[in-house]
């Protein structure tokens, strides 16, 4: 057909928007049997989430709002870590948009604020949940304890560096504060106009809001400045310096810490131990820069969870002292650490010194051989590859939450995805 021999309009099929469609779906068909996601709502079903269910208030006929299933929430959870998802706003979204989402879901409906809470207040029903699950794989045999790696992370905290404030800025800036909360009040008082009125009422809340943050960060600085004190102990601290410590006005715990690119910036230590199954077994969340004090508090927590001590325990040079090879040698573990590099090079590095306990000799003379060295190289595999998947793929790369317990639910909740999803991938059945 010739361009002159066509006539009338073109013939398109538009789009008609005012239309109502009627689209059955089949909410179990919607992902395949072998995906991800039916792995996780089966790990969750094999959990006890009693203590969830304890504290859930609409019971038999009593009047009441029914409670969004706590499985549905955790399972949320765990599957949005395991694609890095860790954003409560845009996790509703995907309830409504993506297929692994609703068929967790399962018709429930969710909102940002339901997922958003359980996520940080259940820090210790998730530790417990945590437990349960090495519980279960030292049953199985897969987590043995025979060797077990320490590392800590500094992640970033939901904090400018500009929020850091000395005490003479935070006295001045609560006063400030303090007397835009009695002008709103008055002002609410006064008017009688109802939408103005609401929207001051929001402003007096957002007022007092800043108003707790500034006294929140008043309060943390004795803590800080007794920790700056305890750090320069060997050498008289003067006045002017204790007078630069400063708190942050919109996370009052987090830190200034030094991070893995040499910069400063506000940060959370986040400190993990892997057992050689590539399972993490020890969690903790400080506020401390250094990694030296956190070595019995990490076998501490290993020993709560799973009743024992490892048999190997492998930390980097972060974290050595002899006071912690000790610490190390008395709970029965083997310690793996590099020795000091000493300043005379004639030195031998892995020979016992004059005022070493029999421990630390021992440590040194350890690391001297290759046995030592060979099972020290598993330190980088076991650890940096736990911190490398949380980072990249669990989305602890920053956070989104701010104080040290919400935080610590939240890295609590990454390490259990971890977990699940090395589960997964082995094919083992809890």
């Amino acid at each position: 057909m010739t361009a002159e021999s066509r006539s009338g309009t073109p013939r398109v099929v538009s789009p008609n928007r005012s239309q109502f469609l009627l689209q059955p779906t089949d909410l179990e068909r919607i992902i395949p049997d072998e995906h991800p996601a039916r792995g996780v709502w089966a790990f969750v079903e094999s959990l006890d989430l009693s203590a969830f269910y304890e504290e859930i208030a609409a019971r038999g006929r009593d009047p009441g709002r029914p409670a969004t299933d706590p499985k549905v929430l955790l399972s949320l959870w765990i599957y949005a870590n395991s694609e890095g998802v860790g954003s409560a706003r845009l996790l509703e979204r995907l309830c409504e948009r993506d297929a692994p989402y609703r068929w967790i879901c399962g018709g429930v409906p969710v909102n940002h604020h339901t997922l958003s809470d359980f996520r940080t207040g259940h820090e210790k029903k998730v530790d417990g949940l945590l437990t349960q699950m090495l519980a279960a794989l030292m049953k199985h045999g897969v987590v043995q304890l025979q060797r077990v790696a320490q590392d800590g992370m500094k992640v970033r905290a939901s904090a400018g560096a500009s929020s850091f404030r000395r005490r003479q800025s935070l006295d001045r800036c609560l006063e400030e504060a303090k007397e835009q909360v009695r002008k709103l009040k008055r002002e609410i008082a006064e008017d009688g106009g109802g939408s103005t009125r609401r929207e001051r009422a929001a402003r007096e809340r957002a007022a007092e809001a800043r108003q707790a943050a500034i006294e929140a960060a008043l309060a943390e600085l004795p803590r800080i400045e007794a920790k700056r004190e305890e750090r320069d102990r060997k050498k008289p601290s003067d006045a002017k310096r204790r007078s630069q410590v400063r708190a942050s006005t919109t996370d009052a715990e987090c830190r200034v810490m030094k991070m893995a690119d040499g910069g400063f910036r506000p940060a959370y230590n986040v400190q993990l131990a892997t057992d050689a199954s590539g399972f993490v077994v020890g969690v903790d969340v400080t506020n401390n820069g250094t990694d030296q004090p956190h070595v019995t508090p990490m076998l501490d927590e290993i020993a709560r969870r799973t009743g024992q001590t490892p048999g190997e325990y492998l930390v980097d040079g972060g974290f050595v002292t002899f006071e912690n090879i000790e610490v190390i040698s008395a709970r029965g573990a083997t310690a793996y650490a590099p020795t000091p590099k000493p300043r005379n090079e004639t030195v031998d590095r892995y020979a016992p010194k004059r005022g070493d306990s029999p421990a630390v000799a021992a440590w040194r003379v350890r690391m001297g051989t290759e046995e030592a060295k060979r099972v020290y190289v598993q330190r980088g595999v076991l650890a940096e590859r736990t911190n490398a998947d949380l980072r990249g793929h669990r989305g602890l790369d920053r956070l989104n939450v701010r104080g040290l317990r919400k935080v610590k639910a939240v890295v609590l909740l990454a390490a259990l995805t971890f977990n699940v999803m090395g589960l997964l991938a082995g094919g083992v059945l809890m």
